[in-house]
Formats: C-alpha cells, sequence, structure tokens
C-alpha cells in the first residue's frame, strides 16, 4: 500500500498553526496522550485534557506552560472512563466551557488486566474504560462536535486481531473463561466497530461530523502497568529495549494526524505502517473485514446504548 504522506510517512512537519482549534483528549497526563498534547500546544492549539487524576493532571499541565509558556492554552476536567457517572458530570462540564470542539481524541486505554475487574457499573473493566465509557461520552457531546464540524479520533490497537475477531455478545464480561488478552482485544475492537458504525449513521444521517480510526503501534507508555501478569511485565520490560517500541511521541502520531489532518479516508485504520505496524512511517494500514462486520456492529451498537443508558441522536 503506497503512503499518501511518502515514504517518510505523516509527521508534525505537516501541522499547519492551530492557533483557533479546540481539541479535547482523554488520558493526556502521560504516554502518547501527553505528547499528543505537547505537539498540539506546539502549533497554537487549545487542549483539554479530559483525566481522572487531579495531581497528575496539575503537574502535567504545570509542566506544560513551564515547556511552552504560562499562556499556553491548556486545562484539564476531570473524568473518570469507569464511572458513567463521572462521563456524565465531565460531559455537563465540556459543554459549559467548550463551546467549540475540532476534535476530541478518545486515547485513554487500560490493557492487559491479569483478572478479571469490575467497573462501578459492572462492566469488565477494559471494555468498559476502553468502549463503554468513550460510547457515552462521545454520545453526551456529540451535537457540540456536529456543530462544530469536528471529528472523533479512535485509538484503538493491533491487539484487536489477537482475540476472537469478534464481540462476545453472551459473556461480553468475559465471566467464564476470563482472558487478559482476549479482553483486551475485545474492547479494542469494540472501539473500532463503534466507529465504523458512527460513519454510517454519520452518513445517513447526512451530518458533517468525521469519524477516524487509528493504533499507536508499540510504543513505549505506561500501558502496561502493575495491574498486568507477571509474565506480560517482563516480556514488556524485555521489548522496550529493542527497536521494536518507538517513543511516545511518535505514538501520538497517528492521533494528532486523524485530529487534524485533512483528505483522509474515513473507512481506514491509520498508524505505524512498519513491521508488524510495531513501528515506520505513519500511513494508512490494512483494515480487516470482520471489523466492519454490519450486523456485528450494529449489534454492539445497540447493546451499548443499552448499557450505558443513553440513546445517541443520531
Amino acid at each position: 500500500m503506497t503512503n499518501q504522506f511518502g515514504p517518510k510517512g505523516w509527521t508534525p512537519k505537516r501541522l499547519p498553526s492551530l492557533e483557533d482549534k479546540t481539541y479535547l483528549i482523554t488520558g493526556a497526563t502521560a504516554g502518547a496522550g501527553f505528547e499528543a498534547t505537547r505537539i498540539m500546544l506546539a502549533q497554537g492549539a487549545k487542549v483539554v485534557m479530559l483525566n481522572r487524576n487531579i495531581t497528575k493532571s496539575n503537574n502535567a499541565i504545570a509542566n506544560l506552560k513551564k515547556e511552552f509558556g504560562s499562556a499556553s492554552k491548556v486545562s484539564f476536567i476531570k473524568l473518570d472512563l469507569a464511572d458513567l457517572s463521572s462521563v456524565r458530570d465531565a460531559a455537563t462540564e465540556i459543554l459549559q466551557v467548550v463551546p467549540k470542539i475540532d476534535a476530541l481524541i478518545c486515547n485513554a486505554a487500560i490493557a492487559q488486566v491479569a483478572k478479571q475487574e469490575l467497573t462501578v457499573d459492572g462492566f469488565e473493566s477494559q471494555i468498559g474504560v476502553n468502549h463503554f465509557g468513550h460510547f457515552l461520552l462521545c454520545g453526551l457531546i456529540f451535537e457540540r462536535l456536529e456543530n462544530s464540524h469536528g471529528r472523533i479520533v479512535v485509538v484503538a490497537s493491533e491487539g484487536h486481531k489477537l482475540g476472537i475477531k469478534s464481540i462476545k455478545f453472551a459473556d461480553i464480561n468475559w465471566d467464564k473463561d476470563y482472558n487478559a488478552n482476549h479482553a483486551y482485544s475485545q474492547s479494542k475492537l469494540a472501539q473500532m466497530m463503534f466507529a465504523y458504525e458512527l460513519q454510517n449513521r454519520v452518513k445517513a444521517a447526512k451530518k458533517s461530523l468525521k469519524v477516524y480510526v487509528c493504533h499507536p503501534g508499540s510504543s513505549n507508555t505506561s500501558l502496561i502497568n502493575d495491574k498486568a501478569g507477571m509474565m506480560t511485565r517482563i516480556v514488556w520490560s524485555l521489548m522496550v529495549k529493542t527497536p521494536l517500541v518507538q517513543s511516545a511521541e511518535r505514538g501520538a502520531y497517528p492521533e494528532v494526524m486523524c485530529a487534524t489532518e485533512e483528505n483522509l479516508k474515513q473507512k481506514a485504520y491509520y498508524g505505524p505502517t512498519g513491521i508488524m505496524n510495531f513501528g515506520g512511517p505513519v500511513g494508512e494500514c490494512k483494515l480487516e473485514a470482520f471489523v466492519h462486520d454490519d450486523a456485528v456492529i450494529s449489534k454492539l451498537w445497540e447493546i451499548s446504548e443499552d448499557k450505558v443508558s443513553h440513546n445517541w441522536s443520531i
């Protein structure tokens, strides 16, 4: 597949001034989310970070203002994707204080939770945070995004290819035979399926909102933490010392690209295009057919609306 951005792929050198743009990003205190915030602030954008940890958020803002100046337009709103009441509170605040949203970047994620954990609302933690929390957030601020002619960027993962390649509707929480890898894979697949079904609904309703899907490749972030199994942590600690793992900054390139670049395809999947998509030039990657199976993505949408008690206005 020829890279539309040339042999070096997309890089922040393509960015124009973002002085009049406003971006929301979940999970921005560290890793790719923090680096994406840095990249956009450097071009003059206004960035509202949506984070669950107040102390880490304040520290991140202090560091960003130290780097880019006290006038830098960066702030945060408390959001815990594992608690739907927190998502609703955050959405209410967003609608009160953010009049225009050029893009919402759904970046926050948890991964490889070794033992099954449940969110406040009773969801398996990985699908609860990665999919259901973001699904509700996007639905609650959809009209603001639409009125802004904005976009939603879903940060997926190559991990979506490693599980059952569908949604385990009969046991979406993996109450039987819980497997950290399979649960994570399903959660990222669910995010992608949500994005492609939203594209279908936006097109049918003749709305202007754009939806893009990307992945960060294999990036040196804190995604693998002490909730992961011992073997997973050991393997990851060894991998980060090899060329197979790129920097968190490079891992942020795809989501920044999808939030800012013109002339991207929607029914597509963007990210590093090198060996196994771990790293390399950022561009369009192969989109597997099972990800946008119409029957599955439509059923997932209906179930998601029921689970989070929110019917979208589209």
